[in-house]
């Protein structure tokens, strides 16, 4: 399955909030705190490829997911791969005994929602770097769903997270290690 998005900067949650509600969106799942880690081999010989392996934990609730190389075009598209995961714990071993190590760790506070019967998503991430609206369906949803939202295709960032923490390090000249918040 193939996953269509993009991202949006916004200048602070409570005002992307506004303009999701005005706009007819509903919370389809609450905030939740999420710890994402890539995995990848001493090399980053998945990273080297575009392809991505993350263990995510969403409020106590863990998913496996693979991403392909993306098609960064207007929108980010990719395969996706994902699936529940029981005991995170057995998945970290198993990735340890085929040589993946831990990547990249990153952390973010996500609220999802939806409007009726609508199959695109959008999700407001308040991220340590930033906050971000993540618009997720066919690439006709995005554009409708943007320009509903006050946003045009020049809003669009196609980047990863981990890319965005990079450059987001790079104009502070700063090392980066993880995008976590302060303690």
């Amino acid at each position: 399955m193939n996953e269509v998005e993009v991202k949006i900067a916004v200048p602070s949650a409570a005002s992307a909030r506004k303009r999701i509600r005005e706009a007819g969106f509903q919370i389809h799942v609450p905030r939740v705190f999420e710890v994402n880690i890539l995995w990848d081999t001493e090399d980053q010989k998945l990273r080297a490829q575009g392809k991505l392996v993350r263990l995510r934990d969403a409020g106590g609730h863990a998913t496996l997911t693979f991403k392909g190389k993306s098609a960064d075009i207007r929108h980010k598209v990719r395969e996706e791969i994902e699936t529940r995961v029981e005991k995170p714990s057995a998945v970290e071993r198993v990735f340890a005994e085929i040589g993946l190590k831990p990547a990249f760790r990153y952390e973010k506070y996500r609220t999802e929602y939806s409007q009726g019967k609508d199959r695109g998503v959008v999700t407001l991430d308040e991220t340590p770097i930033g906050v971000f609206l993540e618009i997720e369906g066919t690439a006709r949803w995005i554009d409708r769903t943007a320009r509903q939202l006050g946003f045009s295709p020049a809003d669009y960032i196609t980047a990863s997270y981990g890319g965005l923490y990079v450059q987001y390090c790079g104009a502070l000249g700063i090392q980066p290690s993880n995008m976590v918040f302060a303690p």
